[in-house]
């Protein structure tokens, strides 16, 4: 947990932006904050939340909102390009992803155009990836290794079963 919160206060006192961490809300030792859009405000997590994943919003776009005692272990993706919001007391085991996106263009020529630009200088701002929010009820556990792909809403204490694909909505 040391490294974590070294390399958050080295960011911050540097300007880069990284998250809103509320009070006794903790990153991971191996937790990864990538925030591309230039604002702290746009990845916010709880109080009382650990996160020992890795959190990303992408340039163009993205938000990240994660509510109070939460828990988000090692390995676990949370990429946003358009709005992801997880609600209190959720548990999500290791090596889960969760996108509101496809990540990445899906026609070869401007895949390559997106990775040129991440190389030279940075990741886009202008760039269209097929956004749609995900949503995650309160006390919501999903297991370890499953996928939460774009446009999905997990009502409230739905169990996700280890190594799901959940590409349509879980309500009960």
């Amino acid at each position: 947990m040391v490294q974590a919160n070294l390399d958050f206060l080295a960011k911050t006192l540097l300007g880069r932006p990284t998250c809103v961490l509320a009070r006794g809300a903790k990153l991971g030792w191996k937790a990864r904050i990538l925030n591309a859009r230039q604002s702290s405000e746009h990845i916010r997590i709880g109080p009382n939340t650990f996160v020992a994943g890795e959190l990303f919003v992408f340039a163009h776009g993205g938000d990240i909102e994660i509510g109070r005692d939460c828990f988000i272990d090692a390995g676990t993706r949370i990429w946003s390009g358009g709005s992801i919001k997880i609600g209190n007391n959720v548990v999500i085991g290791p090596d889960v992803n969760v996108f509101d996106n496809h990540t990445h263009p899906l026609r070869a020529a401007a895949r390559h155009a997106q990775i040129r630009s991440i190389f030279t200088i940075g990741h886009p701002k202008q760039i269209e990836l097929a956004e749609r929010p995900v949503v995650i009820g309160d006390g919501a556990q999903i297991g370890a290794g499953a996928i939460i792909l774009r446009g999905v809403e997990i009502g409230s204490n739905v169990i996700i079963e280890p190594g799901s694909v959940v590409s349509k909505s879980v309500l009960e």
